[in-house]
């Protein structure tokens, strides 16, 4: 039987850049250094409570960083938004939820978010068209 190779430092840094999260936002959510968050995600295993932790500030389920396994992991993030993904998901956090479904709909918040500032720029341009042309 092949040995699990879980490693929670990286499946932090996983789903951080997935995020798009900056390793100096993460430290300043957790009030920590830049340098310590380095350090995490070289580590192995990390306590629960720090995973729970970030977990949190991630909106992503701690089991996901926790119990993730490397191969695993890089399949759902080189899949992100493929259905298989979403079984892998779903064995690896033991059928509670599906936390690629959290990272579907955190995408779809952006992408709403970012449609909403494009429409508010696009008005604000023709406000300022019709006032140069008057």
């Amino acid at each position: 039987m092949q040995d699990k190779k879980i490693h929670q430092g990286r499946n932090i840094r996983r789903f951080r850049e997935m995020l798009n999260i900056k390793q100096e936002t993460l430290a300043d959510d957790l009030n920590c250094s830049q340098q310590k968050i380095s350090l995490l995600e070289q580590r192995e295993t990390i306590e629960k409570g720090m995973l729970e932790k970030i977990a949190g500030i991630m909106n992503v389920p701690v089991e996901a960083l926790e119990r993730l396994e490397e191969e695993q992991a890089f399949n759902i993030i080189a899949n992100t938004f493929n259905n298989s993904s979403l079984s892998i998901m779903n064995d690896t956090v033991n059928n509670t939820y599906h936390p690629v479904d959290k990272l579907l709909q955190l995408h779809e918040e952006k992408i709403a978010l970012y449609e909403r500032m494009l429409k508010e720029k696009e008005e604000i341009m023709a406000k300022l068209e019709e006032y140069l042309r008057k």
